[in-house]
């Protein structure tokens, strides 16, 4: 069987070339080149249902591989795969320095920080989806996080992508002024006009960002589970995906009869929540209300109760990974 892989890289010189685990020593040559030398096309016979390659460049300094583990070539996906990879970045992705963006109708700018993946500066031809997540201070740095604990979010979405699990991933993380009034009803109002009419187009402008809903998620804990919710129900012609984790669903807020009465959004919901206490209640209690509006469990809704789970920022960090998975994991193309 035949299998169609395309390496998509602003080569500068040298020529692209692919190793592949049937002979790790030998090069693959590119059947195809376009016009800018950005995309290398190659085509692999295989009699494998699967099979482990890495492109490398070869130039007059030698063979310069792809950094990160073997990427996964499925056989008989209808596409093929298409990469992008990176020869001489570090491993790892880069958190910005906290910058500030201006919000509407006076009010105070909005601090923000951004995590951008492995490769962002080196392999510009590749755009990525965006995942917006509340209480900025709790995402990256432990002396900026509450109580001294931080998501590790960069370190988690590091590991995803080495492991080729998920697309690489946009984080923006977004400092609150006042989480109880902005994260509530009516507070949040204001806040999503802010996200949507002012931080959202601004991050657009500087990063290279994919467009539209389905390249566009919120997340957020307690508090900023609710507001990602009703965000995500809100602007669904923006926010296609709302992780809402140990979520204090009807504390200030009206999302559950909203959910109950008002046409169905075409979202991919996630929930969750420790058990005892740490919300359990009101979070099953949105799922089924969720479930009874046609979401389907696995398909666009994913839930999931954890043992001892503590509300606090150690146990979503642990469990981050759930949502980062079901938003952006890689499935083979034609399957």
């Amino acid at each position: 069987m035949d299998v169609t892989i395309r390496i998509v890289y602003p080569l500068e010189s040298g020529r692209i070339v692919l190793r592949t685990e049937a002979d790790w020593n030998a090069d693959v040559e590119a059947v195809k080149v376009d016009a800018a030398r950005t995309t290398f096309e190659f085509v692999v016979h295989t009699d494998a249902p699967f099979f482990d390659f890495k492109p490398c460049i070869a130039d007059d300094h030698g063979l310069h591989w792809s950094i990160g583990l073997n990427y996964l070539a499925i056989a008989g996906a209808a596409d093929g795969r298409e990469v992008y990879p990176h020869f001489f970045d570090d491993a790892g992705g880069s958190i910005t320095p906290s910058f500030d963006i201006p919000a509407p109708d006076g009010e105070p700018p909005r601090a923000v920080r951004v995590y951008v993946p492995p490769g962002y500066e080196e392999n510009t031809l590749k755009r990525y989806p965006v995942l917006y997540m509340h209480d900025g201070a709790n995402l990256f740095f432990p002396d900026e996080a509450f109580a001294g604990t931080a998501w590790d979010i960069d370190g988690t979405m590091d590991q995803l992508d080495a492991m080729s699990v998920t697309d690489k991933v946009i984080v923006v993380g977004i400092y609150a002024h006042d989480r109880m009034y902005e994260y509530t009803k009516p507070g949040y109002e204001r806040y999503g006009h802010t996200l949507v009419d002012a931080i959202k187009p601004a991050i657009d402008a500087r990063f290279r960002t994919l467009g539209g809903p389905s390249n566009t998620a919120v997340m957020g804990s307690s508090l900023g589970g609710v507001v990602s919710l009703f965000l995500a129900w809100q602007w669904p012609d923006v926010f296609g995906k709302a992780a809402c984790m140990s979520s204090t669903f009807g504390y200030k807020d009206d999302l559950r009869q909203r959910v109950s009465n008002e046409t169905r959004r075409p979202l991919r919901v996630y929930l969750d929540s420790g058990c005892p206490g740490d919300n359990f209640e009101t979070t099953r209690d949105m799922r089924d209300e969720l479930l009874l509006r046609g979401y389907e469990l696995g398909k666009d809704l994913l839930y999931f109760a954890f043992p001892g789970a503590e509300h606090d920022e150690a146990s979503w960090a642990a469990r981050c990974h759930l949502p980062f998975q079901f938003f952006f994991g890689k499935t083979p193309a034609g399957r």
